[in-house]
């Protein structure tokens, strides 16, 4: 499958082009950068164009493939067979919509669009197409996972999850705090808690509480918290933030002890996080695996497109996610 990456993005740039080197049957082709037209708001500066075209060129001289001078041209491209779709969250639903019409293959960053209506069209065009799409939350890939499975067995029944992600103020033209381009902690880190939260209890999870918090510097949720039950009563308690001191934590409390991890989220490649079990008065750290998330969730990509259960599922979980977060939005 021969993929190429719209927009020559930071985290194209450090994060996808090193994972999708290390993953088999999928091959690299080149970066588009926008036409003026393509721009979000209008038609770009020359100045800004040309910033983007050295982006892309730095792409090419790194890792090869050609640039595309701009999105239509590499979506209608015979030379792509997929599109790694790194923009901001308000212009995933314009380039994933006309990618698929053109037949291709959409991985996309998280979330997969700004609303669950968007994402539910999306997930019908590439449904009707036989098509992948793939919603990059891949934390969901670490293996750490599995082994805190296996650790909560050591603290009896399951009674609460308490789950954090939230991180200091970033620049102020950061498309996180920009309204116009689905900026929101909801959207960006609040994902991550829903999602993480929504795979703890299950496929009855639904939001039964939920807060966002706004300032007057921004037009943008800053901070958020949500509370999550499944049909069994267990409850996950979600907090976010984007102007908050840094948290990425996991708390499973159960009736004999409970677990405490600290990497959940953002575990980078090769390292090693831990855990605390406690148990009655006494705590053990745990080391958890190492692990490579951005390669396995492509890899689950390339899954996608070659098996359509696989495919099908995805769908499925992609307007769950979508449903969750509008949940806390309509709370």
């Amino acid at each position: 499958m021969k993929i190429g990456i719209i927009c020559p993005s930071e985290i194209a740039f450090r994060r996808f082009m090193p994972a999708v080197k290390k993953c088999e049957n999928i091959e690299y082709v080149g970066v588009a950068y926008a036409a003026p037209e393509e721009w979000f708001g209008g038609r770009a500066s020359a100045e800004i164009i040309a910033g983007e075209a050295k982006k892309a060129e730095a792409f090419k001289e790194n890792y090869g493939g050609k640039v595309f001078a701009g999105y239509r041209d590499m979506i209608k491209s015979s030379e792509i067979d997929a599109v790694y779709l790194p923009l901001p969250p308000a212009l995933h639903y314009r380039w994933a919509k006309l990618a698929l019409e053109n037949g291709k293959h959409v991985f996309l960053e998280k979330p997969s669009a700004t609303s669950a209506r968007e994402t539910a069209e999306l997930v019908s065009l590439a449904e009707k197409s036989g098509l992948a799409l793939h919603e990059n939350y891949m934390f969901v890939y670490h293996d750490q996972l599995k082994e805190l499975e296996k650790l909560s067995e050591k603290i009896g029944s399951i009674r609460l999850y308490r789950i954090a992600f939230g991180f200091p103020q970033r620049s102020k033209n950061d498309f996180r705090y920009n309204k116009d381009l689905g900026g929101g902690a909801l959207l960006d880190c609040g994902g991550y808690t829903i999602k993480l939260a929504s795979m703890l209890l299950g496929e009855s999870a639904g939001i039964t509480a939920a807060q966002l918090n706004f300032t007057p510097d921004f037009d943008v949720d800053l901070y958020g918290s949500a509370t999550m039950t499944n049909e069994a009563g267990v409850t996950a308690q979600i907090s976010f933030g984007m102007d908050n001191s840094y948290k990425c934590e996991l708390e499973i409390w159960g009736s004999k002890g409970f677990i405490t991890t600290g990497r959940v989220f953002t575990a980078p490649v090769g390292y090693v996080p831990a855990a605390a079990v406690t148990v009655g008065n006494e705590t053990e750290t745990v080391e958890l695996p190492a692990d490579d998330t951005f390669a396995k969730s492509i890899g689950h990509f390339v899954r996608c497109v070659h098996d359509e259960n696989i495919r099908k599922q995805n769908y499925k979980t992609l307007i769950k996610q979508a449903e969750l977060v509008e949940g806390v939005k309509g709370v």
